[in-house]
């Protein structure tokens, strides 16, 4: 294929490939699904107006069939997912490192489709629990879809997939009772955690702050696994992936994200979706880690073992290209649930490694295609489909749509001259890593995976003191949640051997005495890029609730407004009712939202703008003032000028207006100044110095 011919292979031969299944029936007359058309679709076919429906209604048995089986058992974990289309663009030729080829041509985009997800909740669950985020990634490259399915965390719960069953029977809600969802907060998940101490690192990331990301847009991924890359010579070097958000790294709070499930369940997908709409999107730069074979055994821990990262200080990520995504799907269903990655699913130039949760992995994700998708043909779902042509001579099986010619489905033969026949590596054949492997059959792990807590301590001495304090809080409210106070010992004793203080905190929280033996990891690296603190911060899509009623002051709104939308800030008018509010001077503006059907926690700031009569009628609603408050102890930006600096202090009582994050005007003459402030300080995500 010449490098013309591979510039076609963008994100419009996607988009063409899935132009003949896309269906409008605006127009259009009814039909049956063999295309016969209906000529009533109110009543099924009777013995008399009164009498029992036929048999023979074939557009009724059709019509029901259909429904009955329209939805596919949900996925074990990663169940709640949502997707969205886009591109990768490599920024350099990665030839000395690895041959494939959507990694080779800066000018090349490869079209890409991802799914994010939760990992512990059913379908109906909320968007915002506390939990691993998954972060898949196909990729349609000329040579075949190669599948990034990783997490927004890069480490994993357990070293060996023969533990997954376990691991996820114990976090699933408790199977007496189907108690709780989407919750690892109760006795099972503690209980499998203390007895399974390689959990340990998995854990000090699971109640972090990644656990409950401000947005898909705003989380790192992570292939989690150690991989190979292979080049045009042979050789081989291992590889890690990380996608690094263009906006940075930011999550919720715990008491925000508990509302925001409630609030709006729909509030990770909701805001990529408009993101997406409004033009937005969603950028991602590609990282990897590399080490030369060389280098396998150099450092203090295994680098195939699933349960250690390799700290970036150590082993930099070096960025080689950017992930864009921009188009919305157009049927959750066809496209997100019916998508089907596969961690085995790759393409010259990337291989496997040992990792022994990896090597699970590649067995597991095609066994759950089977059973979700009801057939080994679910590689022709549209989704599913390669943009690059595919021969084989794997015939039938359900819901099969190739139609294969000729009499033969075998290989070897003459009949057909051998046809397809197999690919030499300067065709383009997958050449499998010729690793040399030796050994005798034994089911035990490597020595080097023994050590289970330096690398959770790494953790914990990386993060900034707000952090740990969260950290704390989170480990109180899961093992809080724990009923046997056995189990609640068994956990503080476990973290005792991450950091005898952290463990002291979990104690007075959960109703357990203190170990009374040190028995912390002696490790005192720190890791500055575990940090979310050091993290990219920009004002770019931040939403800003601004609270007004008739008579707010119009001018002053419309010189904010005009700063907010230039900084790229998503403003959204608040009032205790829809539709057109009227300004000081006649004017008017439209409320997106009401006091009733919005919430301080649905925003990133909040902006007060003046006007006497506004801010008098904003003092009478209860709602405005908690909305005001909330966002105040949730530590955001909260702006206010002229008279709205009078509801910020003695109605909503904020205490001091010297505050972090809280930004005023006292007239309309500093309104640049004030606006500039407020992007900034917005921008900055939180103001955790704040006294709450």
């Amino acid at each position: 294929m010449s490098k013309d011919e591979r510039r076609k292979v963008d994100e419009n031969s996607k988009d063409e490939q899935l132009e003949y299944y896309r269906t409008d029936n605006r127009g259009k007359k009814m039909t049956t699904n063999q295309g016969v058309r209906i000529s009533e679709d109110e009543h099924s076919l009777k013995a008399g107006t009164r009498g029992p429906t036929l048999m023979e209604d074939f557009h009724f048995r059709e019509k029901i069939t259909h429904f009955d089986h329209e939805r596919i058992p949900e996925r074990v974990v990663h169940a709640r997912g949502f997707g969205a289309h886009g591109h990768f663009q490599v920024y350099e030729p990665m030839t000395k490192y690895t041959k494939a080829k959507f990694l080779q041509d800066p000018s090349v985009k490869t079209p890409v489709f991802v799914r994010f997800s939760t990992v512990a909740g059913s379908r109906g669950s909320g968007d915002t629990v506390r939990d691993v985020r998954g972060f898949a990634v196909k990729f349609y490259t000329e040579e075949g879809n190669y599948d990034l399915v990783g997490n927004n965390i890069p480490v994993f719960f357990i070293q060996d997939a023969i533990k997954f069953p376990d691991l996820v029977h114990a976090f699933k809600p408790e199977p007496h009772n189907e108690i709780p969802q989407a919750s690892t907060a109760h006795d099972t998940f503690w209980d499998f955690v203390a007895n399974n101490q390689e959990t340990a690192h998995m854990i000090m990331w699971a109640m972090s702050d990644r656990a409950i990301p401000r947005s898909y847009r705003m989380m790192e991924g992570f292939g989690v696994h150690t991989f190979r890359f292979v080049n045009d010579k042979g050789k081989a070097r291992f590889v890690k992936f990380h996608w690094k958000p263009v906006l940075g790294v930011h999550s919720l709070v715990w008491d925000e994200a508990q509302k925001i499930a409630g609030k709006d369940p729909d509030f990770h997908r909701r805001d990529l979706w408009e993101a997406i709409e409004r033009g937005d999107g969603a950028e991602y730069e590609l990282g990897v880690q590399m080490i030369d074979e060389e280098d396998e055994f150099k450092f203090d821990f295994d680098i195939l073992d699933p349960t250690k990262l390799w700290p970036e200080e150590m082993i930099p990520v070096r960025i080689i290209g950017k992930m864009t995504l921009n188009r919305n799907q157009d049927n959750v269903f066809a496209e997100t649930e019916q998508a089907a990655f596969h961690p085995g699913n790759v393409v010259p130039g990337i291989d496997f490694t040992n990792d022994p949760l990896l090597q699970g992995r590649l067995f597991s994700y095609t066994d759950t295609q089977l059973i979700r998708l009801g057939s080994p043909n679910f590689h022709e779902i549209p989704i599913n489909r390669p943009v690059c042509p595919f021969h084989n001579n794997q015939y039938d099986g359900y819901h099969r749509m190739t139609i294969n010619t000729g009499p033969v489905a075998y290989h070897k033969n003459s009949l057909q001259q051998n046809d397809p026949a197999p690919a030499s590596e300067e065709e383009g054949g997958y050449i499998h890593y010729q690793e040399k492997v030796e050994g005798r059959k034994i089911r035990r792990r490597s020595d080097s995976f023994k050590d289970h807590f330096s690398q959770a301590k790494l953790f914990w001495n990386s993060m900034s003191p707000v952090e740990k304090e969260h950290i704390v809080s989170a480990f109180r409210f899961e093992v809080g949640k724990v009923k046997s106070k056995d189990v609640r010992k068994q956990v503080v004793e476990m973290f005792n051997k991450v950091d005898r203080k952290l463990a002291k905190q979990m104690a007075a929280g959960v109703g357990v005495k203190p170990p009374e033996k040190d028995e912390s990891s002696k490790v005192t690296l720190k890791s500055p890029a575990l940090s979310q603190e050091n993290t990219r911060k920009s004002p770019l899509t931040r939403t800003v609730a601004i609270l007004a009623e008739d008579g707010f002051n119009h001018s002053e709104v419309i010189r904010v407004l005009t700063a907010f939308l230039k900084a790229g800030l998503v403003p959204d008018v608040i009032s205790s009712h829809l539709g057109a509010v009227r300004g000081d001077n006649g004017k008017e503006i439209e409320a997106g939202n009401t006091l009733q059907t919005a919430d301080s926690v649905l925003y990133d700031a909040v902006y007060i703008p003046g006007g006497k009569d506004s801010i008098e009628r904003l003092k009478k609603q209860k709602a405005a003032l908690d909305f005001i408050n909330e966002a105040f102890s949730h530590f955001k930006a909260i702006g206010a000028a002229s008279e709205g600096v009078d509801l910020l202090t003695s109605a909503a009582g904020i205490r001091a207006l010297s505050e972090p994050g809280i930004v005023t005007a006292a007239s309309g003459d500093a309104l640049d100044a004030f606006s500039k402030e407020l992007i900034e300080a917005v921008g900055m995500h939180r103001h955790w110095e704040r006294t709450v």
